[in-house]
């Protein structure tokens, strides 16, 4: 097992995300793409082509990476976007036959579940409990669970809102007040929805808040003034609600070309981060939120996490038939 190495690929509505590790769970290679597979996919709830396209070369060229870094162990999943667009089997086998990946399409619980495994590393042990909430391109997660090494999860949503959908279907380019009021509205009553059958307030006063995706990551580098949108210095620092709020008015009063040219944002993105600050917004305020914790961790850590944990427990159990074995 000590030469062995594992990989984890995560799809998501934006971006594709790859993590490759040895067996001691240091990272070797970390890719993200931002394959813009969900654009489009709210009009016609297919997949464009031109999409498809972005999907597969970036398989493709993860194919070569597995290979370069003899990956032994893979898991490659699949989110919203696939769960939700009609062609996603033609999508899966062109991925298949241009990659030999096996893409899993996986419901939002597995979602949150392995997000909350990837991602708890930098509050484990610091509250009794955790919210974990994952902005994405096509939905967006939200998980209550007890913050230990092995998560158990009291209670979770998935909320078929993300930044990539929204932005087209409320027509948020650009910030247009009665368009966002409506997503509001919307995000608004699915969180009060999930305050209540969690049963939150019996678990807030011990509770810390912990959000996944490059929209908390990028509020991050803004508010600490780090130059430019870096993720891996963001990861793992906490915001107060005070400083989300005042980064979010600076962006909602932003033009599209504004934002194209914020160093944090960027062009690609800029089309989509209205949606994803008023969505982000309105759930941190829902939640009760004092402050939150970003993470770049998310389920492709958990991935390559449980792949390690399965084949250690694996050995263990050999080792034990090994020792317990008596040739007569």
């Amino acid at each position: 097992m000590t030469d062995k190495r594992y990989a984890a690929i995560d799809l998501g509505t934006n971006s594709c995300r790859l993590l490759i590790c040895d067996a001691n769970g240091k990272q070797l290679c970390a890719q993200s793409q931002p394959t813009r597979l969900g654009e489009g996919l709210y009009k016609g709830n297919r997949f464009t082509t031109d999409a498809m396209e972005r999907g597969v070369k970036c398989f493709f060229e993860y194919r070569q990476l597995l290979d370069r870094y003899n990956v032994d162990e893979l898991r490659a999943v699949a989110t919203a976007a696939c769960r939700m667009a009609d062609n996603s089997d033609e999508f899966l086998k062109k991925v298949y036959d241009e990659s030999h990946i096996q893409l899993e399409v996986i419901n939002g619980y597995e979602e949150a579940r392995l997000n909350l495994k990837g991602a708890l590393s930098h509050v484990c042990g610091k509250s009794k409990y955790v919210v974990l909430y994952d902005l994405g391109g096509g939905s967006t997660e939200i998980t209550l669970a007890s913050n230990t090494n092995n998560p158990h999860i009291l209670h979770t949503i998935s909320i078929p809102w993300g930044a990539r959908n929204a932005s087209e279907a409320f027509e948020l380019v650009e910030y247009r007040e009665e368009n966002a009021a409506k997503l509001r509205q919307d995000i608004k009553a699915r969180v009060e929805s999930f305050v209540k059958k969690s049963y939150l307030q019996n678990y807030i006063d011990d509770v810390c808040f912990v959000a996944t995706s490059s929209t908390p990551l990028r509020l991050v580098s803004m508010i600490r003034k780090m130059g430019k949108y870096d993720r891996e210095a963001a990861d793992g620092q906490t915001m107060s609600r005070e400083e989300m709020d005042a980064a979010i008015d600076s962006v909602l009063h932003s033009r599209r070309a504004e934002l194209a040219d914020n160093p944090y944002i960027g062009d690609k993105r800029s089309y989509i981060f209205i949606a994803a600050c008023v969505i982000y917004r309105t759930i941190y305020e829902g939640l009760g939120a004092r402050e939150i914790t970003a993470s770049l961790k998310s389920a492709k850590d958990g991935i390559v996490a449980e792949l390690i944990e399965k084949d250690r427990k694996n050995e263990k159990i050999n080792q034990i038939g090994k020792r317990n074995y008596r040739t007569p």
